[in-house]
């Protein structure tokens, strides 16, 4: 991250906690350049850059004033979930097919869409990275590229993981396609039909859908907005129900966005270790972190080789490649089995192409302006629903990743306003997808990943329009 990017995220995160408030002057370019001990250009990046993300404002002859703050934002959601902490029987799948159809045409603004905008990644040049391997590709390549996958491409993602200083073999990386794949075929390797595994609540319901598709029985922990699962939970839960894994996001947790601490992972692995539980750590947004560094994973603090690291270049990189991987431990050898005998192999061709890509360079500085865009999206978002939504709504506030999740006042219905936003041609994902238990039927998560314009500005507005008339019992005018 460069320096006026560092020097932003710390006003910024000063902004959000409410050190620095509402009306709040900053520091001269000439003073902040003074204290800091950088250029006076470097200031005047990180100071367009908070404008961008609607923070700061310049005021002619005058300087540059906080214009938005912890006041001026939605209350964060201040408690865990509080699930039952009995065993259930998952049947969501139909719910979830019904909200991802709605989001498969353009017509419809996708705040319930799982995916961030396909605008934001270099198809162009991946593109023509495709085309170059495909013309130079070795025919050979068909078989060697079997599983466990391209051999330059598991090189490229072992040089990330030692980047954040992990070190793995690239004998220890599976090529899937798609992280979804990676996290079934982990699932598949250690639970078997009847067995219980823990999840988040709320959770990604692709987890929901994995449990519900082998026979699997969830046991939903209380889950924080903003640090993530409840440990002291989760070991009653162990001790309790003997599950036979725990699939977890540890890095900007789909939906809510929370991040998990470095020493609760710790905490986490150790607490997994000592009732020899495999962790399914699904890590798909670790990449877009709004912060100074990338956040680590629970996979940093695996001794054991019970962590069962998963991720993918979709949501950072190449959505539609389908490339993913999963690093599984001790795992590994049941997880390449397994990959053989239901897929065989991910694309040859997609794979060479990210090799190619990767190793040439220019991801990081991809890396560093999707996170941008992303940040600023979220920041004219949470001002949206400030603007827009009745007075006691509640939203998170993640520092990464492009969900928030929103927590409606009163006896609001997530179903019935994802049902009437639908016919006013607008998507969002109802709370109740999110959990076995069909609870948090007050929320919902939007979808801020997608560029901000007037039309998606309108779109929150119609949606608060909704909201309040579904908390007075009418349909909206």
């Amino acid at each position: 991250m460069k320096r006026y990017e560092l020097l932003a995220e710390e006003i910024a995160q000063s902004i959000r906690t409410g050190v620095m408030k509402l009306g709040d002057r900053l520091p001269s370019v000439r003073q902040a350049s003074t204290s800091r001990g950088v250029s006076p250009s470097t200031v005047f990046e990180a100071y367009y850059l908070l404008e961008a993300r609607g923070l700061i404002r310049a005021r002619e002859r005058s300087g540059y004033y906080v214009i938005a703050g912890a006041k001026t934002l939605p209350p964060e959601p201040d408690i865990a979930s509080r699930p039952t902490g009995e065993s259930t029987t998952v049947d969501v799948s139909r719910l979830v097919f019904d909200v991802l159809e709605s989001v498969k045409t353009r017509d419809i603004v996708p705040l319930g869409s799982a995916f961030p905008s396909p605008l934001l990644f270099p198809l162009p040049r991946l593109a023509r990275s495709m085309a170059s391997c495909v013309q130079e590709m070795d025919p050979w390549s068909t078989v060697d590229d079997l599983t466990p996958g391209n051999a330059g491409l598991r090189r490229q993602i072992a040089l990330r993981y030692l980047a954040d200083g992990l070190h793995l073999h690239t004998d220890e990386i599976v090529i899937t396609n798609g992280a979804l794949e990676a996290l079934n075929l982990c699932l598949q390797a250690v639970a078997r039909p009847g067995d219980c595994v823990i999840i988040e609540s709320p959770t990604f319901y692709a987890a929901l859908q994995a449990l519900e598709r082998i026979g699997l029985n969830a046991i939903e922990v209380p889950t924080h907005p903003r640090e993530g699962i409840d440990l002291a939970a989760l070991a009653l839960a162990l001790e309790r129900h003997k599950p036979k894994a725990c699939w977890l996001m540890t890095n900007f947790q789909n939906p809510l966005g929370s991040l998990m601490p470095d020493e609760k992972k710790r905490a986490l692995v150790e607490l997994l270790e000592s009732h020899d539980v495999p962790l399914i750590e699904d890590d798909v947004y670790g990449e877009l972190y709004f912060g100074a560094k990338r956040p680590v994973s629970a996979k940093a603090f695996d001794t054991k080789g019970l962590v069962m690291h998963c991720s993918s270049f979709s949501k950072c990189l190449a959505p539609g490649y389908r490339i993913g991987w999963a690093a599984p431990g001790r795992f590994t050898q049941e997880v390449a089995r397994l990959k053989v005998t239901i897929t065989l192999s991910a694309s040859a061709p997609a794979q060479a192409a990210l090799a190619d890509y990767l190793a040439k360079g220019g991801y990081d500085k991809h890396l560093r302006q999707l996170r941008h865009a992303l940040s600023v999206q979220q920041s004219a978002m949470i001002q949206a629903v400030v603007r827009h939504f009745p007075k006691g709504t509640k939203a998170t506030r993640p520092n990464g990743g492009y969900f928030l999740w929103i927590e409606l006042p009163g006896n609001a219905n997530a179903l019935e306003i994802h049902r009437q936003a639908l016919s006013l041609g607008i998507s969002v994902a109802p709370g109740p997808m999110f959990s076995a238990q069909r609870g948090f039927t007050n929320c919902l998560r939007l979808n801020y990943g997608h560029p901000w314009d007037a039309r998606t500005d309108e779109a929150l507005a119609t949606l608060g329009r909704i909201i309040a008339a579904n908390m007075e019992g009418r349909a909206v005018a």
